[in-house]
């Protein structure tokens, strides 16, 4: 056993690049592990700055000097926050405390719905088990009653992050604008100048990240604006607040589109019952999400993923129970990381085997 183990470090770490990269790995997920939280708002400027890199870049190609760009590119960004926060939020905030204040309603009809099952299809489902159901939906809803409730006592800490972010991430997005290239060649200038690897593996996870993000962007963009318009003509309730959650729900792939179909189908059918106008709604929705499956993915992201679908499920289940919402973000990234390190991972192939 120690033979094999000695072969195999032979192998994969004979190389002085090899461990340097591997340094460099392990320093940065204890950086991400113990330190992530408190640099939230630096990891979410380099999003931001990732995102506009692409602009950036255009404006310099049309002739536009650098910080002449930066700040273009960041005025309109500015101007896209402020629509975001003074227009579209404060419709998605009226709508969730309305649909907040009608979900009584909305229980007691789902409880007499299901009441009428047992007498349907009595060899299916009996009346104590729909009561069971409903017992337990009800201690989660009061769980989220409580959740709710001790979110408001802590919100005005949250209120305090918030507006120290506001001003922390704009700033740095800024600064990553104007000085991005300083700024990379000073944290890698203690690096050999020989790294055929490590620049590999950069150049190739800087062009994938920047893809993805955008493309990301873009995808949400388009899912929640043609949902919202959808949604509006077909003339459903909490019209903005679905949409939102329909565009959000592309940064979980497969999963996330299984999710927010449930709210959708429920409003609908809390607003219509068993009508046409559901089948309709439940019609749009579909052919919107297949759009967006088989068309705008594939070209928005065809060159930026090459994964497996099960590669990105696990991926999504693993760094979302590590990291959370960012984890869940940046599962799809973070994969092709893994896969770029493993490809670009140096080997000595000149080991004789195993005697």
């Amino acid at each position: 056993m120690q033979k094999i183990f000695s072969k195999w470090v032979q192998r994969y770490f004979s190389n002085e690049e090899a461990i340097l990269l591997f340094v460099l790995l392990f320093t940065a997920a204890l950086t991400i592990w113990y330190l992530g939280s408190a640099l939230i708002p630096v990891f979410a400027s380099l999003i931001l700055a990732f995102m506009m890199q692409g602009g950036l870049e255009k404006l310099r190609d049309l002739g536009v000097g650098h910080k002449t760009s930066a700040f273009i590119v960041f005025a309109l960004f500015t101007g896209v926050v402020a629509a975001l926060f003074l227009i579209i939020l404060p419709l998605v905030w009226t709508q969730l405390v309305n649909l907040f204040n009608e979900l009584p309603r909305m229980a007691g009809q789902l409880q007499k719905t299901l009441m009428l099952l047992p007498d349907a299809y009595p060899q299916f489902i009996t009346a104590e088990q729909i009561r069971s159901i409903i017992g337990g939906a009800a201690s989660e809803a009061s769980k989220l009653g409580q959740w709710v409730f001790n979110f408001s006592l802590n919100s005005l800490t949250g209120v305090l992050t918030v507006l120290i972010y506001f001003v922390l991430v704009p700033m740095l997005v800024l600064f990553f604008l104007l000085d991005g290239d300083k700024l990379i060649k000073g944290w890698t200038a203690f690096l050999p100048d020989h790294r055929p690897v490590i620049r590999q593996v950069w150049a190739e996870m800087d062009m994938q990240l920047a893809n993805y993000i955008r493309g990301k962007a873009i995808e949400i963009v388009i899912v929640g604006v043609a949902t919202y318009i959808a949604f509006v003509i077909l003339d459903i309730n909490y019209a903005a607040l679905l949409a939102l959650a329909v565009g959000l729900s592309v940064l979980i792939p497969y999963i996330g589109a299984a999710i927010v179909t449930l709210p959708v189908a429920l409003i609908a059918f809390f607003q219509w019952g068993w009508s046409d106008q559901f089948i309709y709604l439940m019609v749009a929705y579909t052919i919107i999400q297949a759009i967006d499956g088989n068309v705008i993915v594939p070209l928005l992201f065809s060159e930026a993923v090459n994964l497996h679908p099960v590669s990105i499920i696990v991926s999504v289940l693993v760094f979302g129970s590590l990291w959370g919402f960012w984890g869940v973000f940046f599962a799809i990234p973070l994969a092709t990381l893994v896969k770029s390190i493993v490809n670009a991972w140096p080997k000595s192939e000149d080991i004789p085997p195993l005697a």
